[in-house]
């Protein structure tokens, strides 16, 4: 894993450890992983993603959005994804 500014980017601009858009005055902060740029908003989340790629990499699920998916998510976490007793 280096920093390396000759391996052409993809148009996809969001960081990799925040989720957040880079803005186009920081996309100097980049690192290279499997022959792919990476784009940073802050040096923090960069040297975060180069200890640990991995983390950063696997496909999380989309978050649930409104009232209704905070509720499911709750109700997910508190159960620990298995239906309440008295459903079944």
């Amino acid at each position: 894993m280096a920093t390396n500014n000759s391996i052409s980017s993809t148009n996809d601009t969001v960081d990799p450890v925040c989720q957040m858009k880079v803005p186009p005055g920081r996309k100097h902060i980049t690192v290279t992983h499997n022959r792919k740029r990476y784009y940073f908003c802050a040096e923090a989340c960069r040297k975060s993603f180069e200890e640990n790629p991995g983390k950063y990499l696997t496909s999380i699920p989309a978050k649930r959005k409104g009232l209704w998916g905070r509720y499911l998510e709750r109700l997910n976490k508190a159960t620990g994804g298995k239906p309440p007793s008295c459903c079944h």
